[in-house]
């Protein structure tokens, strides 16, 4: 119990330093542009940085654990990532900053689908389901609590620290991994497919950095939709080689498996509702309803305290009731929690919202996972660092195409409003299209066999163990039957 516990919170560390990261630094980016001389647009470049550095590196993380061992190949990550944010923090020029972000993305890069892979590893698939929701709630705290972090360490102290704060985390996870993490590695690592990597990065950096920026204005339009369309062509490319070579870097013929599919697609759609939300929420608190970051964040927090009250009863809830019709369902209810959002107003009590947020970070916790366990239902050993490798891939082109949507969204009510300034009228239209994409995510999970991830949820175990209860019931009744006919003879 221990061990599965442990791994989950270990892993869970690089995954919280790494999401809390990316969304602390936006609110802190008025203070750094101005101290190290330069303009918070073009400061931009930092998060856009990094970003691509995440696309382009995450396809390399497979064949990297398998080659180097998983155990060292993580711990590395998470020093790397530590040194890009002493390099942040020592930063006195804009290049400088970039720079010291991309080394960030490439240590972001290999933590996250790595210590996936640790954790897959690690655990029993028994234990799978526990294990995931341990691991899934920092991941969702960390965007939660990043804002109004930033904003107090940059407003009470400096910028500097919301990057060295890594570093005593990231020195606590290397700890922990080194001392409890097995050393595994492949026995017979794959070749390595430099030609499908560098399609594939390029793909990815295009689709990534090009749905990240849409719809914000911080490049023409032109530019985004060249992006875009060099991504698709690249990524289009790639499939073509993927399907010639025996050892992609993405392997898409795991697609093939039903839970695996339903996994990638369906997860895909919900996070696209889903990854908007951090997006949308902060703009509507601080804009719309004039709340400082600090405020806004505290509210925001609610999402979180949710998921955090999931995280023990997740197992259970999946083993009742099996893993197609959790997701089938909660994917409904969770839609209709994010298009509750589209009701709040400046009048809307503050008590309500956070209901609200706090339901609805519940239901979102037990479908992320659901969704993050029942993709390795149907992955044998050979097959995981593949898996781990395409799920990351998947989760951060949803997440950035949940910006995207929600970005577009807002922009296309401004421009139907005919207004020049954003407000608070601006979000609910916002909140119901990405609700919709996050609702239309059940018809995928619908099609999943009735006893898909039976295995991993334990919910065959306890039919089996049910059947055999009745079974035994009925003999014993028909025992007590011809009993009392004996006896009624005699």
């Amino acid at each position: 119990m221990q061990k599965e516990r442990l791994i989950p919170l270990i892993v869970a560390t690089a995954l919280f330093m790494e999401n809390m990261d990316s969304t602390v630094i936006a609110t802190s980016l008025p203070a750094i542009a101005a101290d190290i001389g330069t303009s918070p647009l073009t400061l931009k470049l930092a998060i856009t940085s990094y970003l691509l550095s995440l696309a382009v590196f995450i396809p390399a993380s497979g064949w990297t654990a398998d080659r180097f061992g998983a155990r060292t190949v993580f711990s590395t990550a998470i020093a790397v990532f530590m040194l890009g944010s002493i390099g942040c923090a020592l930063s006195s020029s804009i290049t400088q900053f970039v720079f010291a972000r991309i080394l960030q993305g490439i240590g972001g890069a290999m933590m996250t689908p790595v210590g996936r892979l640790v954790l897959v590893r690690s655990i029993d698939k028994s234990a799978l389901v526990n294990a995931m929701a341990w691991l899934t709630t920092p991941a969702l705290i960390g965007p939660v609590i990043g804002p109004p972090l930033g904003g107090f360490i940059t407003t009470y102290f400096s910028w500097h620290w919301i990057f060295l704060i890594n570093i005593p985390i990231g020195l606590l996870g290397i700890f922990m991994a080194q001392r409890y993490i097995d050393p595994i590695r492949s026995d017979h690592p794959e070749p390595f497919d430099l030609k499908g990597l560098m399609l594939a990065g390029i793909g990815l950096a295009g689709l990534a950095f090009g749905l990240s920026v849409a719809g914000l204005n911080l490049l023409p339009w032109e530019v985004v939709m060249l992006l875009i369309v060099c991504g698709a062509i690249s990524m289009t490319l790639y499939v073509k080689h993927a399907r010639a070579t025996s050892s992609p870097v993405l392997d898409f013929s795991l697609m093939r498996l039903s839970t695996m599919r339903a996994s990638l697609i369906g997860g895909f759609m919900f996070r696209v509702g889903i990854g908007a939300l951090p997006f949308l929420l902060p703009l509507l608190m601080q804009i719309g309803f004039g709340l400082s970051p600090f405020k806004s964040g505290m509210v925001t927090f609610g999402s979180a305290v949710g998921a955090m009250g999931m995280k023990t009863l997740a197992a259970r809830i999946i083993r009742a009731f099996g893993f197609r019709n959790i997701m089938t369902v909660n994917a409904v209810v969770s839609a209709a929690f994010l298009a509750a959002c589209a009701i709040f107003t400046p009048a809307t009590p503050l008590l309500l919202i956070l209901i609200i947020l706090i339901v609805g970070g519940f239901f979102r916790s037990l479908q992320f996972t659901a969704i993050n366990t029942i993709a390795y239902a149907e992955i044998d050993q050979a097959q995981l660092s593949r898996a781990t490798t395409i799920v990351s891939v998947n989760q951060q082109l949803a997440i950035s195409a949940g910006v995207a949507i929600g970005a577009f969204s807002v922009e296309s009510t401004m421009l139907l409003r005919h207004a020049t300034t954003l407000s608070a009228e601006d979000f609910w239209p916002a909140f119901l299209v990405v609700a919709a994409i996050t609702a239309l995510s059940s018809i995928i999970f619908y099609q999943l066999p009735p006893d898909a991830g039976h295995e991993i949820s334990g919910r065959k175990a306890a039919e089996i163990s049910s059947r055999k209860g009745a079974t035994k019931g009925v003999e014993k009744k028909a025992s007590e039957g011809t009993a009392d006919a004996r006896d009624h003879k005699l």
